[in-house]
């Protein structure tokens, strides 16, 4: 989402639902929950976690469904369901799609796949930290220079944590300590640069984003030189997917609420199903089909009409697609002159 998403305008008539600044704040209960866990497996559990849990929830099929995936199919659904904002956003999708299958279909066969990997882990921490920090600068009205110093130190320290983990096992002793060293200054950086900039923040509410969002960066950094990985990746992805997705809900609601404004509020409403339901129904059920079974059909169908296999089609090829435009429209749908933005208001 973008840093321009907070409005403090009136809150319209039209709109029934507000998203709860508590409500978000409350997602960073996750780190204190990770840290104890953290700290009981170490205490207690003979580090039980540490050797079990993989490196990434994303190894996890119901990760991926409950969190990974229905987020991104439902950023689709919202922007690709509505023919106002399929006109409004027409050309810059198609400009886009066309980058993507470019550099990402074609450039693959020329870039090797780490330098392709790094780049589009430095898009993931950007997009990430970015959606939090911009959630936040309403609550905090920090002047433009503290937010951007702000971001910046917090994706510069998500990026190095980022890499420090995934391409661990391609890093040798010193390269690894050095990723390390520059990540633990980065995040000392931070917690100094929060310091110096929360005299700017006026309100409870701000004060607790402006700690959360740097704690959310600090708790990686930990959990990441303690070598729980696992958890080191959690925390960011729970709190920004299910940010995510209370935003989603919430503008479809105030769209649909009073004239289903597409054929699937059209089909709600005939059958009655509750609009505020719709799209996680949509997004979870479509995750768990393609996540579950889209590469075995696609593949099997390939095939036996084919003969050739197509192993990972829908996980790594549709998904994959989504997921880098869902980084690049989220960075368009909610600035000032989205048509989203008259959908979404706040309340405490």
């Amino acid at each position: 989402m973008s840093a321009q998403l907070i409005s403090t305008r009136p809150f319209p008539d039209q709109t029934k639902l507000a998203v709860s600044f508590r409500l978000l704040l409350s997602l960073y209960s996750i780190i204190p929950i990770c840290l104890i866990l953290q700290w009981l497996d170490t205490g207690f559990w003979q580090g039980y976690l540490k050797e079990n849990l993989p490196s990434s929830p994303t190894h996890f099929l119901l990760f991926q469904i409950l969190f990974g995936t229905p987020h991104i199919i439902a950023s689709a659904i919202v922007l690709t369901s509505n023919k106002d904002y399929v006109r409004f956003y027409k050309r810059r999708l198609l400009w886009m799609s066309a980058a993507i299958v470019v550099f990402f279909g074609l450039g693959s066969l020329f870039i090797p796949y780490r330098v392709l990997y790094v780049l589009v882990a430095c898009w993931t921490v950007f997009h990430v930290l970015k959606q939090q920090h911009g959630v936040a600068r309403g609550a905090c009205r920090l002047p433009s220079w503290a937010f951007h110093l702000l971001l910046w130190l917090s994706i510069a320290a998500g990026i190095l944590i980022y890499l420090g983990i995934f391409l661990k096992n391609g890093l040798d002793a010193h390269q690894a300590v050095e990723i390390q060293q520059m990540a633990a200054i980065l995040s000392g950086t931070l917690v100094l640069a929060t310091g110096l900039t929360q005299r700017h923040v006026t309100t409870r509410n701000g004060k607790w984003f402006l700690w959360s969002n740097t704690l959310l960066v600090l708790s990686s950094f930990y959990l990441y030189v303690q070598q729980y990985y696992f958890f080191a990746i959690l925390v960011p992805r729970l709190v920004h997917d299910a940010t995510a997705y209370i935003f989603y809900i919430t503008h479809d609601y105030n769209k649909h609420r009073q004239q289903p404004q597409n054929w699937i509020y059209r089909l709600a409403r005939r059958y009655r199903i509750h609009y505020f339901i719709v799209l996680p129904l949509i997004s979870f059920s479509l995750a768990f089909i393609l996540q579950g079974y889209g590469d075995a059909v696609v593949n099997w169908t390939a095939q036996h009409l084919f003969g050739m296999a197509i192993p990972k089609a829908v996980t790594l090829g549709l998904l994959g697609y989504l997921g880098l435009m869902h980084y690049y429209t989220e960075s368009l749908t909610w600035k000032g002159d989205s048509p989203y933005r008259k959908f979404i208001s706040f309340t405490r």
